[in-house]
């Protein structure tokens, strides 16, 4: 899982060999992972690596091995260029063989004859390659311009906003996709919905949220995280969540909870101006938090500007 922080030797050794900027640096990256997972598990000679959409993609295909440049941008791909660098090879993943990387969109296939019997899809449908979860919400938004800013409330705390260079902070957890002629700079806290859920089931939140009072802080610090470690704006793995004290009213301990995620939002945008990104002009909404209106309001306080759900 993006907060699985097990790989910490492996992460060890690719900071000694790459590039200060590269995204692969950290215990929650994917090459990380693979050389974690080539550790314990002793691979065989034509093993592929694959990310979760790679294999939906073999799976309907037929055909595996194949991958696109957002998801491998942590397993080592160069964004510019679209190809893997030397650099990986010193840290040996063979016999694990690295997918061949296309652009997002890029036409495949079409679904396989066991494919289409298994899921009902015709035979005729024709199988592109993906992106990553955050990325294709953007898509889905209709941002296209820099300046434009796209907040993913769902299980976790997603920014991302458009540019015309790629950043790369991984001190930060700042990174960039390829969006079309532009950039998608980026990068993801480990707090978000997840949190509201151990608390709240969805009838809860539903009951409490009309409690809320947005003019009225609860001044309640709370910075939530379900567990240590944290991977923007602040990139610590053994951050703790700060959760006290504990309200006996439900209603103003939820407050606090999405006053604290609100923080994170702004501290992570003005993260990224810090870092050379464009200023957001508005915040497009994605997630299940996006239909909260107090939540929303408690959020264009903290950030200033515009804020309104994705339609």
């Amino acid at each position: 899982m993006y907060n699985d922080t097990r790989s910490l030797a492996e992460a060890e050794r690719i900071e000694q060999v790459a590039p200060p900027t590269s995204p692969t640096r950290g215990a929650g990256s994917s090459l990380a992972k693979l050389l974690s997972l080539k550790h314990r598990l002793r691979p065989g000679p034509g093993t592929l690596a694959l990310h979760q959409a790679d294999w939906l993609l073999g799976y309907l295909t037929d055909h595996y091995g194949v991958s696109d440049w957002n998801n491998c941008l942590k397993l080592g791909l160069d964004p510019r260029t679209g190809h893997w660098p030397r650099w990986p090879e010193r840290l040996e993943p063979a016999p694990v063989e690295l997918p061949r990387a296309v652009a997002p969109g890029t036409r495949l296939d079409r679904v396989s004859l066991t494919a289409a019997r298994a899921t009902g899809l015709p035979q005729h449908t024709r199988v592109l390659a993906g992106t990553t979860d955050s990325t294709a919400a953007v898509v889905a938004t209709g941002a296209l311009s820099p300046g434009d800013a796209v907040t993913c409330l769902g299980s976790t705390l997603v920014l991302k906003i458009i540019g015309p260079d790629p950043i790369a902070a991984p001190d930060y957890g700042v990174y960039s996709h390829r969006f079309g002629e532009r950039w998608l700079i980026g990068g993801a806290s480990n707090s978000g919905g997840a949190v509201l859920r151990h608390y709240f089931d969805d009838a809860e939140l539903r009951s409490l949220s009309t409690t809320l009072d947005p003019d009225r802080p609860t001044g309640l610090d709370y910075y939530p995280l379900l567990a240590p470690g944290e991977r923007f704006p602040i990139n610590d793995s053994a951050l703790p969540p700060r959760l006290d004290p504990r309200p006996a009213d439900d209603g103003r301990f939820l407050q606090g909870l999405l006053e604290g995620i609100a923080r994170i939002e702004a501290a992570g945008y003005r993260r990224l101006q810090q870092l050379g990104a464009p200023p957001p002009r508005t915040v497009l909404t994605t997630g299940g938090g996006a239909a909260n209106a107090g939540w929303t309001e408690i959020r264009r306080q903290r950030l200033g500007i515009s804020v309104m759900a994705a339609t």
